[in-house]
């Protein structure tokens, strides 16, 4: 059974020749990246959105509307998320 549609890194590529575009990609990278290692870490434990909620004391929408993006969180919330998941929080500017 093969594929269709366009990969993502195909997509990207041709967006990121639009520089209004790419600006912004650059703004939100950092929030996004947060939000792909925490999908990762709750993958790799296995665990839902739910159970990590449970974990951590807070409602399942939190969790959802964060891993869409859609929520600023605080730094306290993802110590919070870091801890629930076993893992610790390092800034690093550069």
């Amino acid at each position: 059974m093969s594929k269709t549609g366009v990969k993502f890194d195909v997509v990207k590529e041709q967006l990121m020749k639009d520089e209004e575009f790419k600006a912004e990609y650059e703004k939100l990278r950092p929030r996004y990246e947060v939000i792909s290692q925490i999908i990762e870490a709750r993958n790799e434990l296995n665990i839902t959105q739910e159970e990590l909620a449970l974990r951590m004391g807070t409602q399942k929408s939190n969790i959802s509307r964060f891993e869409s993006g859609s929520y600023n969180p605080s730094l306290d919330f993802l110590i919070k998320i870091a801890k629930s998941l076993g893992k610790e929080v390092h800034i690093e500017f550069k």
